[in-house]
């Protein structure tokens, strides 16, 4: 009888562990706006010209800088240090959203522009967080696909830096919203069902979801709806 009510409660005290990290990653989620919202502020009003001039260079330069930190991140991810290092990275992040947003807020309408990409951003995910919470469906068969897909993604991007051909980088921008709304399916999925038990880990997953959906809206509301001087 006792072995019997161990299995019994085992899946309850499994829930409870999922509903936790669920819960905890949410909070951390929301906390990671701060910084973000604060190097957002702070890249608009700061110059990159060695990007502009080097667009190459400055892209890995950026890409090498988050790497650093999303290492730093999962490397301190079962301690204290752990949440300063995302902190960390979500401020840096919301700096190198500096350029995008010079960009927007020069067009008449870009703070429009801007606040759209937030709320589109912000219905995308609480639709699809929402309903992968809820359905409790697994989606770890779309991982493979979407990594896949992902690499591929970035390659063409890679390319285009050298191509800058503006059908395709609007072409990525979509796939992007695509694959990135996927993905809040699959990592939310991925909590709800044991798959991530690190909070840390699924923040941070959850808010590069969010990063890249918001980047690559704000890309195609400039390219199809921006006003121009």
């Amino acid at each position: 009888m006792p072995f019997q009510n161990q299995i019994s409660t085992a899946p309850g005290v499994l829930a409870v562990e999922q509903n936790k990290v669920l819960r905890n990653t949410y909070m951390m989620l929301a906390m990671t706006m701060i910084p973000t919202v604060i190097g957002a502020f702070i890249g608009s009003s700061i110059s990159f010209a060695f990007m502009a001039e080097h667009p190459i260079m400055g892209a890995l330069l950026m890409f090498g800088a988050m790497m650093g930190l999303m290492f730093a991140v999962t490397a301190l991810r079962n301690s204290v240090w752990g949440i300063v290092a995302l902190l960390g990275f979500t401020f840096v992040a919301g700096v190198f959203l500096g350029p995008i947003l010079q960009v927007a807020l020069h067009l008449k309408n870009g703070a429009q522009l801007v606040g759209l990409a937030a709320g589109g951003t912000g219905v995308i995910f609480f639709s699809l967080a929402t309903y992968a919470t809820v359905s409790k469906k697994d989606f770890s068969f779309m991982g493979r696909f979407l990594f896949i897909g992902l690499i591929l993604m970035v390659v063409a991007s890679l390319a285009n830096i050298f191509f800058a051909i503006p059908a395709l980088a609007l072409a990525l921008s979509a796939i992007a919203v695509l694959i990135f709304s996927a993905y809040i399916l699959f990592d939310i999925s991925q909590i709800v069902n044991g798959g991530e038990t690190n909070y840390l880990m699924a923040t941070l997953a959850l808010y590069l979801d969010i990063y890249n959906i918001f980047i690559n809206l704000l890309n195609l509301l400039m390219a199809f709806s921006g006003e121009r001087d």
